[in-house]
């Protein structure tokens, strides 16, 4: 008998039967108030009716057509669409299946389009588990660990961590450029770096904001350097932080746009976004798969499109997150054994630090089994394990927020005594 593998563990006790809206439904019938959103996956919640109909509707004419073979109506709508919230510069699309595979493409456009190898992520970042994309990963060793030698050329400077240096996000902001102009003329020469690589908000690095300035920063060295800034958008983009992509919190434009997770409401599919110009300096057939825009998960990206325009969702993550970042810090107050609470949109975490400042991974861990006790799903990161994040669906309404409240509020009670 053949048995998922072993390391595949669960992070709450819940055997899925169906899902709708901000819910998941158990085999046993118990409602759960599913603020982990698939990993930022559900944007517009489980079974979005209109998204359901496109992908029924697209399953029953064309269910794969390889976009490298036969073009399909759904792919060319969908760029089209992508094209009308994508900064205007983006007009060019490639299409895959996955975060880690676009972030791959990310890569190798950069070094086709500038001759040069050196690519520079920052620590707390995850960018998948490909071989390439886990060399430029450091939210955690177990990314990465025993399986080397990793891609070369990959460098990694300081992100402004804020909470963990003490500083604040001015200080923090200042060192962290400072330490990249210094490994710009000690580890990866200006001239042998192709490109920066960032997520607006550290993802399993621990849901920390990049400050607006820092990505500034980043435009500016890269503009300085003639190297290309990628934006990393898996986690945040598609209305996740309050704008549609996360790097509009601040003035900084990315030179290529890597998007995933909520582009298609749970089917497989990614992207990278660049200028026609530089998208053109990719080498011939660096660019295929056999799924990539799939005609299925394209039609359900064209209807999630949809529904975050009608429904305003971006608008909706923005005020529902703001209530859920308040109701957090509330909580806090009352708990000294979380020591931050920070993010952007519907994109919220708790930090839970032990009283001579290190971080508490077993209460963290504690309060999130609590919750999945409660009703309430939610997940945990950071390179110790010690942060809790919510990432509830962009359609929560604010009684669903207040009731995820209550329930944190119980739960880091039970967890800290």
């Amino acid at each position: 008998m053949a048995k998922l593998s072993p390391q595949l563990k669960q992070a709450t006790p819940v055997l899925a039967e169906r899902g709708e809206g901000v819910y998941l439904y158990g085999t046993d019938g118990r409602r759960h108030l599913d603020f982990t959103a698939g990993i930022g996956v559900t944007g517009t919640g489980h079974c979005h009716p209109r998204v359901v109909e496109a992908a029924q509707r697209q399953v029953g004419t064309l269910i794969h057509g390889q976009y490298t073979t036969v073009m399909h109506e759904p792919l060319l709508r969908l760029t089209d669409a992508l094209g009308e919230v994508l900064p205007p510069e983006l007009d060019s699309l490639f299409f895959l299946n996955s975060g880690s595979e676009a972030v791959e493409a990310s890569i190798r456009l950069a070094r086709h389009a500038t001759g040069r190898q050196n690519i520079v992520a920052f620590h707390g970042s995850f960018h998948g588990r490909t071989m390439g994309a886990a060399a430029l990963t450091t939210a955690g060793t177990k990314f990465r660990a025993g399986i080397g030698p990793l891609m070369p050329g990959a460098a990694v400077a300081p992100f402004p961590q804020a909470y963990r240096y003490g500083w604040d996000e001015e200080e923090a902001t200042r060192f962290a450029l400072r330490e990249l102009d210094y490994l710009l003329v000690t580890a990866s020469p200006a001239s042998d770096t192709a490109a920066f690589i960032v997520e607006p908000v550290l993802g399993e690095g621990g849901y920390i904001p990049a400050p607006p300035g820092f990505l500034e920063g980043l435009r500016e060295r890269a503009d300085r350097h003639g190297i290309l800034l990628i934006m990393d958008e898996v986690q945040t983009g598609f209305g996740r932080t309050g704008r549609f992509w996360g790097h509009e919190h601040s003035a900084a434009r990315p030179d290529v746009l890597v998007t995933a997770k909520g582009l298609a409401s749970g089917f497989p599919l990614s992207a990278i976004a660049a200028p026609t110009a530089l998208m053109e300096k990719a080498r011939p057939g660096s660019q295929g798969g056999t799924y990539g825009g799939n005609a299925v998960a394209c039609a359900a990206a064209l209807a999630t499109l949809q529904v975050i325009a009608d429904e305003n969702l971006v608008g909706n993550a923005a005020h529902q997150g703001a209530r859920l970042s308040d109701g957090l810090r509330k909580v806090a107050a009352d708990h000294p054994e979380i020591g931050d609470v920070r993010g952007l949109g519907l994109m919220q975490a708790a930090e839970f630090t032990a009283p001579d400042g290190e971080p508490d991974a077993a209460a963290a861990q504690r309060a999130h089994q609590a919750a999945a006790d409660r009703g309430l799903l939610l997940l945990t990161c950071g390179a110790y394990g010690n942060v809790v994040r919510m990432i509830p669906p962009l359609i929560v309404t604010e009684s669903q927020i207040d009731d995820a409240l209550a329930l944190w509020s119980q739960s880091v009670a039970d967890a800290v005594g």
